[in-house]
């Protein structure tokens, strides 16, 4: 039975039979490891869910109201912006609502729509509305989908048309702000978990902003990453690991990996006391020829990168 703790003194003995099986936002949260602030804005700004009120006006939520919620959570993790999911619920039965069916053009839509939000704002070079759309995408979708289906593409964009006037200080603009909000996410990371990853670009093969939200995604469960500055000489990483004495090293790349890379991983392998990971681009294209090594590969894909981390410290995941 739920202990109703943010109910006033005193008001217990209204609550009649019924009531004591409703739950609590705090244990709402701790149910679904959905926070109390995001539960409130899907009650108010979207009417998600509509949790009864006592006479106080604290909130108290029924099994379908936490069903609900990780209905919500379902449709999130598969890219459905918030704004939409309501739409979604009230048409679908629940198995409907449970079903790997993707709306791809609706998803798509969206993830264009928040695009043109940050392209107007970087345009305009207009940094306090850069950062109101942001936060509003946050309150939409996963971290992984922020980054990896809205946000990186338009950066590519920008990078890529650098040719044309005004669009390298617009892209200058965009990737200097992602940058100052991914090194946030990660400073508070490591604020609340021990930094027992090492994560380190392969030189010249990334660029700053890909290398931090890599390590952002690394960052799970009680692990925490410490990256180091691009530049980093690969061959003094066997200094680095031998004074921080990480759990794990892991290189990330995005180009296509060198013939020489398989030799060059193997022995710094030999050189360090902890495994060394291979992840990015590079991580999958490299997969088949770092086969039967001692180098683990994480993929390019954030929630990929983190359960295989994840997996590879337990000691749940080969090679």
């Amino acid at each position: 039975m739920p202990v109703l703790t943010d109910i006033a003194p005193g008001e217990s003995n209204l609550l009649s039979f019924e009531r004591e099986e409703l739950f609590p936002i705090r244990e709402v949260s701790r149910l679904t490891g959905v926070n109390p602030v995001t539960l409130r804005a899907w009650e108010r700004r979207y009417g998600l869910i509509v949790p009864t009120r006592t006479e106080s006006g604290h909130r108290l939520y029924s099994m379908a109201d936490i069903e609900r919620v990780r209905s919500i959570l379902d449709w999130i993790e598969r890219g459905v912006a918030v704004s939409k999911i309501g739409r979604i619920l009230a048409k679908a039965s629940p198995l409907q609502a449970l079903s790997h069916i993707i709306p791809e053009k609706l998803v798509q839509a969206d993830y264009a729509q928040w695009q043109s939000q940050i392209q107007a704002a970087v345009s305009a070079f207009d940094d306090v509305q850069l950062d109101q759309v942001y936060s509003q995408i946050f309150s939409s979708y996963t971290q992984s989908v922020v980054f990896q289906d809205i946000l990186i593409p338009l950066w590519k964009q920008l990078l890529q048309r650098q040719d044309s006037f005004g669009r390298t200080s617009e892209w200058l603009f965009l990737d200097s702000f992602l940058r100052s909000r991914v090194l946030q996410r990660l400073l508070l990371v490591r604020d609340t978990k021990p930094r027992r990853v090492v994560v380190s670009a392969l030189a010249g093969q990334c660029r700053e902003l890909e290398l931090l939200i890599a390590a952002l995604f690394l960052s799970c469960g009680q692990t925490g990453v410490r990256v180091l500055t691009i530049g980093q000489p690969l061959d003094e990483l066997i200094l680095v690991c031998e004074r921080i004495k990480p759990q794990a090293l892991v290189l990330f790349s995005n180009h296509v990996p060198s013939p020489e890379l398989p030799r060059r991983l193997n022995r710094l392998a030999m050189s360090v006391d902890c495994p060394v990971l291979l992840a990015g681009d590079a991580s999958d294209l490299a997969e088949q020829s770092l086969a039967g090594s001692s180098i683990g590969c994480l993929g390019n894909e954030g929630a990929v990168m983190r359960q295989r981390l994840k997996q590879f410290l337990a000691g749940n995941l080969d090679t």
